[in-house]
């Protein structure tokens, strides 16, 4: 028994140094430096190039965003900067990145509406605006935001012309007291709260969409139905059995198709991958009696603690016909697993605006040494999102790399 509970210190002292120094780290696998030649395997047509390298001059890449110029932009959690990266002689590399915005805190996302840029900090929503070329210094537009734990935040623009954020849990399991946590909230474009219920009289509104949600740091809507899909990640050393041994194979991570109102599950359940309209109970945090019956099962499922987070459609892309109503997922990848997951670039076909089924898209960011038969890791994906070229751009706040993957 103590040699279990000093195991599971070893997990969480090695998680918040990966915090700390940005190493990007997996229990189970080594982390490694970035090879000179890229290692990635694709799907036949296909092809990977690096687009910009910013780890050593400018921090690691997060969430991307395009704007109307078709330029890309990057938030920066790691330098607190939010930087663009022009290409100006479209040969598929970065010129010299523009530092838009500095000294943020955290900034991991950002949404660019005409002239104005709205960058998520873990504290709230600050907004710049744009006069020729030049941006205004960061004024507030949404605060007093939950920080700590899940303190990253992830703002996106929807078809229906809100903003919408995800608060991170506070904790792996638990009954939050700040039921702002474990949310998705929604804001109008000026930046008051529009959640799902209307609020009356005294009450001050509430920006909750969603609930039950323990983090869910990426989300798209579908092209042709506009329907809300997020990943979430699931919580850590969970056990089939009360009081049973740590099972790293559950829970499944998820993808949810967001509705108005709605609770995911966490932390009481957690979805059944051999049976998507149902939810499991955890039998180790039980919650009000029938509660897992009544909560939103996902709408499929990915391998346990994979931590999917950018999730792109693919209908703007100049990739073939039977790409156009599917999705791609980024997997961050495990960091308390014996046997490491994720790692890769994952395709989530998609039948109408139900997925069907997950397959590797992208691989190699995770190997094995053949002669040590250890798991070593030297990229971690993040976010994937569609240029104005129709080429898939995806960040890798691991290697610091953005990379451009195109059709041949």
């Amino acid at each position: 028994m103590l040699s279990a509970f000093l195991n599971k210190i070893g997990l969480y002292a090695s998680f918040a140094l990966c915090q700390v120094t940005n190493l990007g780290c997996a229990y189970g696998a080594e982390s490694i430096e970035p090879p000179t030649n890229l290692q990635l395997k694709l799907p036949a047509g296909f092809q990977v190039s690096i687009f910009a390298k910013l780890a050593e001059s400018y921090g690691q890449p997060r969430m991307l965003a395009i704007d109307k110029q078709g330029r890309l932009y990057a938030a920066l959690a790691s330098s607190n900067q939010v930087v663009m990266l022009p290409d100006a002689n479209a040969d598929g590399i970065a010129e010299t990145p523009v530092v838009i915005a500095s000294n943020l805190n955290s900034p991991n996302s950002l949404v660019l509406i005409d002239d104005t840029m709205l960058i998520a900090n873990q504290d709230g929503v600050v907004k710049l605006t744009r006069t020729g070329e030049k941006w205004s210094a960061p004024q507030p537009f949404i605060s007093n935001l939950a920080i700590g734990h899940h303190t990253l935040k992830t703002l996106k623009l929807g078809p229906d012309n809100h903003l919408y954020i995800n608060i991170g849990s506070s904790c792996n399991v638990c009954t939050e007291a700040d039921h702002s946590r474990a949310t998705i909230q929604r804001y109008t474009l000026e930046g008051r709260p529009a959640g799902s219920l209307v609020t009356l009289g005294r009450h001050a509104p509430d920006p909750t969409w969603a609930r039950g949600l323990r983090n869910s740091q990426g989300f798209a809507w579908h092209p042709k139905t506009g329907a809300m899909f997020a990943t979430n990640n699931g919580s850590d050393m969970r056990s089939s059995t009360k009081n049973g041994k740590v099972n790293d194979e559950i829970p499944p991570e998820h993808l949810n198709k967001i509705e108005a109102g709605k609770h995911y599950g966490w932390p009481y359940c957690w979805g059944d991958p051999n049976n998507l309209n149902t939810q499991i109970q955890d039998p180790n945090f039980v919650g009000e009696a029938n509660f897992c019956q009544t909560a939103t099962p996902p709408a499929i499922t990915f391998i346990s603690h994979s931590t999917p987070i950018g999730i792109t459609f693919l209908d703007k892309t100049n990739w073939p016909a039977e790409y156009k109503n599917d999705a791609i997922v980024a997997l961050h990848g495990s960091w308390n697993r014996q046997k490491p997951s994720g790692y890769k670039l994952v395709r989530v076909k998609f039948d109408g605006d139900k997925p069907t089924e997950v397959v590797d898209f992208a691989t190699g960011w995770l190997n094995t040494n053949q002669d040590t038969g250890n798991a070593n890791v030297w990229g971690r994906p993040i976010d994937v999102i569609v240029g104005a070229d129709g080429a898939l751009y995806v960040s890798d706040d691991r290697a610091g790399y953005i990379y451009r993957i195109t059709h041949k």
